[in-house]
């Protein structure tokens, strides 16, 4: 009776095990599989929008033409002022075409240009300045989360001012790749909300994502700092290269 309790205990040991390297597989395959499904969701979304971009572009230069030819009918006619209100209404559309930004990193093509589609959509200038870094570090999923977050933040923050602006610096620093998004502010959200709490009925005080901006940072043990300057709300992520 021993004997055969003992047997009966080692098999089901070993199924058990066998069970949960079944299950831990099926998690890992499923995991690849959502994984896979989402890049390739991204891919397509973003050729879409690769060849809306070039599709505006082309009609830019044809339209030029057509600008260039009024401007010069003006100039001809000795009518200095038409074509300098003409030109400024041309200036001001050339202003809001957006130009595909290339960073040698595919995912953060993705984000950058969603985001600031966006941004351009709704009246929001930006200044780009981005080195082509990896993040090698950190898994997709991850960096995706937090690039995003970020510039969902200074987007959502940006969106009622009279002056919205947003500034992207992605650069290497000393042994961190850095992330240094900046958007104007007109006032201090530091002295309001020092702490910065947020509700769903408060999108002013950058909250939105912050906090899964702070454990990412700290799961690949990276440094954040926030703070104000030049009426400026700033959020410097770096993560050790």
């Amino acid at each position: 009776m021993k004997k055969r309790f003992t047997k009966l205990k080692e098999e089901y040991e070993r199924l058990e095990q066998e069970y949960m390297q079944e299950v831990a597989r099926n998690l890992d395959l499923e995991y690849k599989y959502n994984t896979l499904c989402s890049e390739y969701e991204n891919d397509i979304s973003q050729r879409k929008e690769i060849e809306e971009l070039h599709e505006n572009t082309r009609r830019l230069k044809h339209d030029m033409k057509n600008h260039i030819m009024v401007i010069a009918s003006y100039l001809n006619n000795n009518e200095i002022e038409s074509a300098k209100d003409y030109l400024s209404v041309v200036l001001d559309n050339l202003n809001k075409v957006y130009s595909y930004i290339h960073t040698g990193n595919e995912i953060m093509n993705y984000i950058i240009n969603t985001k600031l589609l966006y941004a351009s959509k709704n009246d929001i200038k930006f200044n780009v300045e981005i080195e082509n870094l990896a993040f090698h570090r950190m898994r997709s999923v991850d960096f995706s989360s937090l690039l995003g977050n970020a510039l969902d933040n200074a987007i959502e923050a940006s969106m009622d001012l009279k002056e919205k602006f947003i500034s992207i610096v992605i650069k290497k620093k000393r042994n961190y790749d850095t992330i240094l998004i900046k958007n104007k502010i007109e006032k201090s959200v530091l002295n309001e909300n020092p702490k910065l709490a947020t509700s769903k009925d408060d999108k002013e005080n950058h909250g939105i994502g912050l906090e899964q901006i702070k454990l990412l940072t700290e799961k690949y043990d990276g440094l954040l700092d926030i703070y104000e300057e030049n009426e400026m709300f700033c959020v410097n992520i770096m993560i050790p290269s």
